[in-house]
Protein backbone atom coordinates (compact mmCIF):
# COMPACT_ATOMS: atom_id res chain seq x y z
CA UNK A 1 0.00 0.00 0.00
CA UNK A 2 1.80 3.60 -0.74
CA UNK A 3 2.12 5.80 1.93
CA UNK A 4 0.10 9.16 1.88
CA UNK A 5 0.50 11.96 3.98
CA UNK A 6 -2.96 13.78 2.63
CA UNK A 7 -4.24 16.18 5.54
CA UNK A 8 -0.89 15.41 7.60
CA UNK A 9 1.12 18.45 8.18
CA UNK A 10 5.13 18.37 8.96
CA UNK A 11 7.88 20.08 10.58
CA UNK A 12 11.26 19.47 9.41
CA UNK A 13 13.99 21.34 11.20
CA UNK A 14 17.21 22.12 8.74
CA UNK A 15 15.14 21.21 5.95
CA UNK A 16 16.86 23.99 3.97
CA UNK A 17 20.03 21.64 2.53
CA UNK A 18 21.07 17.82 2.38
CA UNK A 19 18.83 15.23 3.97
CA UNK A 20 16.45 17.93 5.49
CA UNK A 21 15.54 19.00 1.86
CA UNK A 22 15.16 15.64 0.59
CA UNK A 23 12.67 14.90 3.73
CA UNK A 24 10.99 17.86 3.24
CA UNK A 25 10.45 17.91 -0.37
CA UNK A 26 9.25 13.80 -0.31
CA UNK A 27 6.60 14.48 2.14
CA UNK A 28 5.06 17.29 0.12
CA UNK A 29 5.42 15.12 -2.59
CA UNK A 30 3.15 12.81 -0.76
CA UNK A 31 0.59 15.04 -0.13
CA UNK A 32 2.07 16.29 3.82
CA UNK A 33 1.95 20.41 4.08
CA UNK A 34 5.18 21.10 5.21
CA UNK A 35 6.69 23.82 7.26
CA UNK A 36 10.66 24.01 6.24
CA UNK A 37 12.51 25.02 9.04
CA UNK A 38 15.91 26.19 8.65
CA UNK A 39 18.07 28.54 10.10
CA UNK A 40 20.07 29.00 7.07
CA UNK A 41 23.70 29.32 9.06
CA UNK A 42 26.78 27.68 7.86
CA UNK A 43 27.87 23.79 8.42
CA UNK A 44 29.67 25.26 11.82
CA UNK A 45 25.73 27.01 12.64
CA UNK A 46 27.54 30.54 12.22
CA UNK A 47 25.44 32.95 10.37
CA UNK A 48 21.62 32.84 9.25
CA UNK A 49 19.23 33.33 6.44
CA UNK A 50 16.19 31.89 5.18
CA UNK A 51 16.80 31.81 1.91
CA UNK A 52 17.78 28.19 1.48
CA UNK A 53 14.32 27.31 3.38
CA UNK A 54 12.75 29.90 1.01
CA UNK A 55 13.85 28.05 -1.98
CA UNK A 56 12.67 24.69 -0.68
CA UNK A 57 9.21 25.90 -0.15
CA UNK A 58 9.17 27.40 -3.52
CA UNK A 59 10.29 23.77 -5.26
CA UNK A 60 7.12 22.64 -3.27
CA UNK A 61 4.86 25.03 -4.55
CA UNK A 62 6.28 24.55 -7.82
CA UNK A 63 5.04 21.09 -7.56
CA UNK A 64 1.41 21.89 -6.63
CA UNK A 65 2.06 20.94 -2.78
CA UNK A 66 1.70 23.32 0.02
CA UNK A 67 4.63 24.62 2.35
CA UNK A 68 5.66 27.64 4.40
CA UNK A 69 9.53 28.75 5.43
CA UNK A 70 10.41 29.72 8.73
CA UNK A 71 13.54 30.74 10.43
CA UNK A 72 13.06 29.74 13.86
CA UNK A 73 16.36 28.47 15.69
CA UNK A 74 15.80 24.98 16.94
CA UNK A 75 17.94 26.31 20.35
CA UNK A 76 15.48 28.94 21.66
CA UNK A 77 12.51 27.36 22.95
CA UNK A 78 10.19 30.72 22.01
CA UNK A 79 11.25 30.90 18.31
CA UNK A 80 10.23 27.01 18.17
CA UNK A 81 6.96 27.79 20.15
CA UNK A 82 6.10 30.57 17.71
CA UNK A 83 6.75 28.49 14.87
CA UNK A 84 4.47 25.76 15.86
CA UNK A 85 1.89 28.56 16.43
CA UNK A 86 1.99 29.41 13.02
CA UNK A 87 1.84 25.43 11.41
CA UNK A 88 -1.24 25.45 13.45
CA UNK A 89 -2.77 28.74 12.54
CA UNK A 90 -2.47 28.14 9.31
CA UNK A 91 -3.41 24.44 9.13
CA UNK A 92 -4.88 23.30 12.58
CA UNK A 93 -2.61 20.70 13.36
CA UNK A 94 0.90 18.97 13.59
CA UNK A 95 1.05 15.30 13.01
CA UNK A 96 4.65 14.77 11.65
CA UNK A 97 7.76 16.17 13.72
CA UNK A 98 11.19 15.36 11.89
CA UNK A 99 14.06 16.55 14.27
CA UNK A 100 16.67 17.32 11.95
CA UNK A 101 18.89 20.23 12.40
CA UNK A 102 22.48 20.07 13.18
CA UNK A 103 25.71 22.05 12.77
CA UNK A 104 29.24 20.97 13.67
CA UNK A 105 32.40 21.51 15.54
CA UNK A 106 35.10 18.79 15.18
CA UNK A 107 38.09 18.64 17.43
CA UNK A 108 39.41 15.70 19.22
CA UNK A 109 38.41 16.28 23.08
CA UNK A 110 41.71 17.81 24.05
CA UNK A 111 41.33 20.48 21.73
CA UNK A 112 37.45 21.42 21.76
CA UNK A 113 36.66 24.65 23.21
CA UNK A 114 33.70 24.00 25.65
CA UNK A 115 31.82 26.90 23.82
CA UNK A 116 31.78 24.38 20.76
CA UNK A 117 30.50 21.50 22.78
CA UNK A 118 27.76 23.34 24.58
CA UNK A 119 26.41 24.55 21.07
CA UNK A 120 26.24 21.03 19.74
CA UNK A 121 24.75 19.33 22.25
CA UNK A 122 22.30 22.76 22.53
CA UNK A 123 21.59 22.66 18.45
CA UNK A 124 20.97 18.83 18.23
CA UNK A 125 19.98 17.60 21.76
CA UNK A 126 18.05 20.44 23.44
CA UNK A 127 16.65 21.43 19.12
CA UNK A 128 15.22 18.03 19.77
CA UNK A 129 14.05 18.67 23.27
CA UNK A 130 12.65 22.18 22.20
CA UNK A 131 10.93 21.37 18.96
CA UNK A 132 9.02 17.76 20.43
CA UNK A 133 7.95 19.79 23.76
CA UNK A 134 6.29 22.51 21.05
CA UNK A 135 4.67 19.75 19.63
CA UNK A 136 3.92 17.57 22.87
CA UNK A 137 0.87 18.75 23.84
CA UNK A 138 -0.50 19.32 20.37
CA UNK A 139 -0.11 15.63 19.29
CA UNK A 140 -1.59 14.08 22.46
CA UNK A 141 -4.51 16.17 22.30
CA UNK A 142 -5.23 14.67 19.09
CA UNK A 143 -4.61 11.68 19.61
CA UNK A 144 -1.84 11.03 16.85
CA UNK A 145 1.71 11.95 16.33
CA UNK A 146 4.97 10.65 14.65
CA UNK A 147 8.27 12.08 15.67
CA UNK A 148 11.49 11.22 14.77
CA UNK A 149 15.16 12.10 15.96
CA UNK A 150 18.16 12.09 13.94
CA UNK A 151 20.91 10.17 15.55
CA UNK A 152 24.05 9.03 14.09
CA UNK A 153 27.00 6.14 14.14
CA UNK A 154 28.98 8.51 15.92
CA UNK A 155 26.49 8.57 19.12
CA UNK A 156 25.95 4.88 18.51
CA UNK A 157 29.08 3.73 17.79
CA UNK A 158 31.89 6.85 18.26
CA UNK A 159 34.00 8.58 16.26
CA UNK A 160 37.09 10.70 16.92
CA UNK A 161 36.97 14.05 17.21
CA UNK A 162 33.13 14.18 17.69
CA UNK A 163 32.64 13.47 21.50
CA UNK A 164 30.58 16.42 21.03
CA UNK A 165 28.16 15.48 18.45
CA UNK A 166 28.25 11.90 19.20
CA UNK A 167 27.09 13.14 23.08
CA UNK A 168 24.43 14.99 21.85
CA UNK A 169 23.38 12.12 19.46
CA UNK A 170 23.30 9.26 22.21
CA UNK A 171 20.76 11.80 24.08
CA UNK A 172 18.42 11.87 21.66
CA UNK A 173 18.47 7.64 21.73
CA UNK A 174 17.46 8.51 25.18
CA UNK A 175 15.30 10.70 25.02
CA UNK A 176 13.29 8.35 22.41
CA UNK A 177 13.31 5.66 25.18
CA UNK A 178 12.00 7.48 27.69
CA UNK A 179 9.12 9.39 24.80
CA UNK A 180 7.93 6.48 23.15
CA UNK A 181 6.86 5.20 26.64
CA UNK A 182 4.98 8.26 27.51
CA UNK A 183 3.20 8.77 24.33
CA UNK A 184 2.30 5.70 23.05
CA UNK A 185 -1.25 5.69 24.99
CA UNK A 186 -1.76 8.82 23.05
CA UNK A 187 -1.01 7.83 19.65
CA UNK A 188 2.29 9.02 19.31
CA UNK A 189 5.21 7.20 18.11
CA UNK A 190 9.05 8.12 18.60
CA UNK A 191 11.93 6.73 16.43
CA UNK A 192 15.20 7.44 15.26
CA UNK A 193 17.13 7.40 12.29
CA UNK A 194 20.79 7.19 12.12
CA UNK A 195 21.58 8.58 8.46
CA UNK A 196 24.62 8.08 6.32
CA UNK A 197 24.26 10.35 2.99
CA UNK A 198 26.67 12.42 1.00
CA UNK A 199 25.57 15.91 2.21
CA UNK A 200 27.75 19.09 3.12
CA UNK A 201 27.83 17.30 7.01
CA UNK A 202 29.74 14.47 5.43
CA UNK A 203 31.67 16.16 2.63
CA UNK A 204 34.99 16.34 4.18
CA UNK A 205 34.96 13.16 5.79
CA UNK A 206 34.14 11.08 2.98
CA UNK A 207 36.31 11.93 -0.04
CA UNK A 208 35.96 9.31 -2.04
CA UNK A 209 33.17 10.22 -4.62
CA UNK A 210 32.07 7.00 -6.22
CA UNK A 211 31.14 6.39 -2.00
CA UNK A 212 29.24 9.71 -2.21
CA UNK A 213 27.41 8.60 -5.29
CA UNK A 214 26.13 5.94 -3.52
CA UNK A 215 24.97 7.83 -0.50
CA UNK A 216 22.32 10.09 -2.10
CA UNK A 217 19.65 11.45 0.50
CA UNK A 218 16.74 10.07 -1.02
CA UNK A 219 17.94 6.65 -0.05
CA UNK A 220 17.79 7.71 3.71
CA UNK A 221 14.53 9.67 3.36
CA UNK A 222 12.95 6.55 2.42
CA UNK A 223 13.70 5.51 5.97
CA UNK A 224 12.42 8.68 7.08
CA UNK A 225 8.86 8.45 5.33
CA UNK A 226 8.87 4.66 6.91
CA UNK A 227 9.43 5.86 10.24
CA UNK A 228 6.22 8.71 10.25
CA UNK A 229 3.76 6.74 8.36
CA UNK A 230 1.16 5.71 9.68
CA UNK A 231 1.52 2.36 10.26
CA UNK A 232 5.13 3.23 11.44
CA UNK A 233 7.21 1.47 14.48
CA UNK A 234 7.82 2.94 18.06
CA UNK A 235 11.02 2.93 19.52
CA UNK A 236 13.07 2.23 16.52
CA UNK A 237 16.77 3.01 15.73
CA UNK A 238 16.72 2.79 11.87
CA UNK A 239 19.96 2.86 10.20
CA UNK A 240 20.13 4.03 6.76
CA UNK A 241 22.92 4.42 3.53
CA UNK A 242 23.23 4.09 -0.32
CA UNK A 243 20.24 1.83 -0.03
CA UNK A 244 21.38 -0.44 2.86
CA UNK A 245 18.79 -0.54 6.27
CA UNK A 246 19.28 -1.70 9.20
CA UNK A 247 17.86 -1.53 13.06
CA UNK A 248 20.72 -0.92 15.94
CA UNK A 249 19.71 -2.44 19.34
CA UNK A 250 20.66 -1.34 22.82
CA UNK A 251 20.84 -5.00 24.37
CA UNK A 252 21.75 -6.34 27.69
CA UNK A 253 23.66 -9.64 28.28
CA UNK A 254 22.00 -12.06 31.30
CA UNK A 255 24.79 -11.41 33.28
CA UNK A 256 26.37 -13.17 36.46
CA UNK A 257 25.11 -12.75 39.99
CA UNK A 258 27.50 -12.67 42.70
CA UNK A 259 26.24 -13.79 46.04
CA UNK A 260 26.51 -10.89 48.99
CA UNK A 261 30.04 -12.40 50.45
CA UNK A 262 31.38 -12.64 46.73
CA UNK A 263 30.42 -9.24 45.53
CA UNK A 264 33.72 -7.65 45.10
CA UNK A 265 35.32 -5.43 42.92
CA UNK A 266 38.04 -8.12 42.26
CA UNK A 267 35.37 -10.97 41.52
CA UNK A 268 33.28 -8.05 38.87
CA UNK A 269 36.82 -7.78 37.03
CA UNK A 270 37.53 -11.45 37.22
CA UNK A 271 33.96 -12.10 35.78
CA UNK A 272 34.29 -9.75 33.03
CA UNK A 273 34.26 -12.49 30.35
CA UNK A 274 30.90 -14.14 31.73
CA UNK A 275 29.36 -10.96 32.49
CA UNK A 276 29.64 -9.78 28.59
CA UNK A 277 28.46 -13.11 27.43
CA UNK A 278 25.79 -12.76 24.59
CA UNK A 279 23.89 -15.68 25.34
CA UNK A 280 20.37 -14.83 26.33
CA UNK A 281 21.40 -11.45 26.05
CA UNK A 282 18.21 -9.14 24.76
CA UNK A 283 16.92 -5.73 24.57
CA UNK A 284 15.18 -4.61 27.30
CA UNK A 285 11.87 -1.69 27.12
CA UNK A 286 12.22 0.67 30.38
CA UNK A 287 14.70 1.06 32.79
CA UNK A 288 13.27 -0.96 35.69
CA UNK A 289 13.39 -3.80 33.34
CA UNK A 290 16.92 -4.32 34.29
CA UNK A 291 16.58 -3.77 37.85
CA UNK A 292 13.74 -6.86 37.72
CA UNK A 293 16.26 -9.04 35.82
CA UNK A 294 18.80 -8.76 38.83
CA UNK A 295 16.05 -9.31 41.73
CA UNK A 296 14.98 -12.02 40.33
CA UNK A 297 18.99 -13.44 39.69
CA UNK A 298 19.66 -12.62 43.30
CA UNK A 299 15.76 -13.72 44.85
CA UNK A 300 16.39 -17.21 42.76
CA UNK A 301 20.00 -17.64 44.13
CA UNK A 302 19.48 -16.90 47.46
CA UNK A 303 15.91 -18.47 47.72
CA UNK A 304 13.69 -15.32 48.45
CA UNK A 305 10.11 -15.53 47.43
CA UNK A 306 8.96 -12.79 45.41
CA UNK A 307 5.55 -11.35 45.34
CA UNK A 308 4.06 -12.43 48.68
Amino acid sequence: MTISFEGRVAIVTGAGNGLGRSHALELARRGARVVVNDLGGARDGSGGSLTAAETVVKEIVDAGGEAIANGANVTDYQQVQEMVTEAVARWGRVDILVNNAGILRDKSFAKAPMDDFKLVVDVHLMGSVNCTKAVWDIMREQQYGRIVMTTSSSGLYGNFGQSNYGAAKTGVVGLMNTLHLEGEKYGIKVNCLSPTAATRMTEDIIPDQNALDLLTPESVTAGLIALVADDAPNRFILCAGAGGYAKARIVETEGIYLPPEQQTAENVLANLDAIADEKGQRELVGGLNQTVKFIQKAARAMGVSLGG
